[in-house]
């Protein structure tokens, strides 16, 4: 009874959103025009004939995200990262036990695909990270994708197949805290300058500002990377990257591990 009354209630739901879309959408066309205010981020992104206002990072979101608000981001990562101490704090006292006998995992086929399927995961989401100035992404965006590669070894292979060749929660934290670290020093390079060379800087500052003349550079060797922008995606990549991987680590530990007197 109750499960023919929960698909009732899923198709009259499926129905009512389908009735919203097809008809009231009608009704509710978004208008071409932006705010004044978002017209000024979409202008202000790439917009090299101001040198002092642009981020010069034609990719609009990552300029809001590291530049415009860049303050906002730290504190988030630091959040997230605060969210994966309080993980690794639960996991405390876990006592160390041994792989099991026999082989483990899926089938060969399985773990050939596997094998191919995580290096092309890899290879995206570095390509994510990489041109998160540019286009859609960023470090976050890569960070998460590129973590999607080792839950599938987790689940296909099993967690010793990681562990077995040095990808333990204490190596990806150490991956993790420099990637914190460098999104640190990249947000005060410019203000490290600055009292260096005695000219008026800020912290997170990307491009020069008025009255503040010191900026990363935006082009390297000829390639656009929007000054501090790409070293933040990339350092963002590393932090994110190995935070949710530590996670999978410790969800994925045997429960006995967690109790007094289970298997050593």
């Amino acid at each position: 009874m109750n499960r023919a009354l929960g698909v009732l209630v899923m198709i009259l739901f499926i129905l009512a959103l389908s009735f919203i879309v097809t008809f009231a959408g009608q009704y509710f066309i978004p208008t071409y025009s932006v705010r004044e205010l978002a017209e000024k981020y979409l202008t202000l992104a790439y917009y090299p004939w101001q040198p002092k206002s642009t981020v010069m990072s034609p990719e609009a979101v990552t300029s809001i995200v590291w530049d415009f608000r860049g303050l906002d981001t730290v504190f988030e990562t630091t959040v997230f990262y605060l969210a994966i101490i309080g993980s690794i704090a639960m996991a405390r006292g876990t006592i160390k036990y041994v792989k099991p006998r026999g082989e483990l995992g899926l089938s060969l086929i399985v773990k050939t695909v596997t094998r191919i399927t995580a290096i092309m995961i890899i290879a995206v989401a570095a390509s994510i990270a990489l041109h998160g100035h540019l286009t859609p992404g960023g470090g976050f965006q890569g960070g998460a994708t590129a973590a999607v590669a080792p839950v599938l070894v987790l689940f296909i292979f099993s967690q010793y197949f990681l562990i077995e060749r040095g990808i333990s929660k204490d190596t990806l934290l150490i991956i993790r805290s420099i990637g914190l670290t460098g999104i640190g020093l990249v947000a005060i390079i410019a203000y490290l300058i600055g009292c260096l060379t005695g000219v008026h800087a800020y912290v997170l500052q990307n491009q020069p500002k008025p009255g503040a003349d010191i900026g990363l550079p935006a082009y390297i060797d000829g390639q656009l990377i929007s000054g501090s922008l790409w070293f933040f995606n990339i350092f963002e990549f590393f932090a994110v990257m190995a935070g949710f991987t530590i996670v999978f680590l410790l969800i994925t530990i045997p429960e006995r591990a967690y109790r007094r007197g289970g298997e050593k």
